[in-house]
């Protein structure tokens, strides 16, 4: 499966609220769809409230299309009530690379 579209967020959870929001993170449905081969979370050494997603789909047409679904839309609202602010996006194309777990 080709990736064509892809980006990078940085979300900084309340103070204390990291832990709940890998949690919510690791159980999105973005995970078992199979338009988004890519789906990685990791964590700041420096400050464990700080999370960073790496989505990778195999068109902005599939990322547009999942985001405007209700469950998409319920996601990012629970996400909301957990970010101290605002979150830094990166749209991105991937060129390259592997991702194992």
């Amino acid at each position: 499966m080709t990736v064509r579209h892809g980006f990078q967020a940085t979300l900084t959870a309340l103070p204390g609220k990291g832990d709940a929001l890998v949690e919510m993170l690791l159980n999105a449905p973005s995970l078992s769809r199979t338009d988004c081969p890519v789906f990685l979370i990791s964590r700041s050494t420096a400050n464990a409230d700080v999370v960073h997603v790496i989505e990778g789909w195999t068109s902005e047409e599939a990322h547009a299309t999942f985001f405007a679904t209700s469950e998409a839309q319920a996601l990012v609202a629970e996400l909301q009530q957990l970010l101290a602010g605002e979150s830094e996006y990166t749209d991105q194309v991937l060129v390259g690379g592997k991702a194992e777990l």
